[in-house]
């Protein structure tokens, strides 16, 4: 079964609110050198056979992500 890793990022532009409060959290538990902390989402997607590569990129750009504010990134897993 192919196995397809959609990552989602914010652009780097964009304001990561919730990228800077685990950075905060992340110095006060104690974890020294955290520099710049930016939050995404992973998608898990198995199909049952090889999936169209265009129609996969529509989708996540249409559908797993706002292009406005965020990257992605597709990795296909053997």
């Amino acid at each position: 079964m192919p196995k397809v890793i959609v990552t989602v990022m914010p652009k780097p532009s964009v304001l990561d609110p919730q990228g800077v409060a685990t950075a905060k959290l992340m110095k006060q538990s104690g974890l020294a050198g955290v520099g710049r902390v930016r939050v995404g989402k992973s998608i898990e997607i198995e199909f049952e056979s090889t999936p169209d590569a265009a129609k996969l990129e529509g989708v996540a750009r249409d559908l797993l992500s706002n292009p406005v504010i965020e990257d992605f990134r597709i990795e296909t897993l053997p």
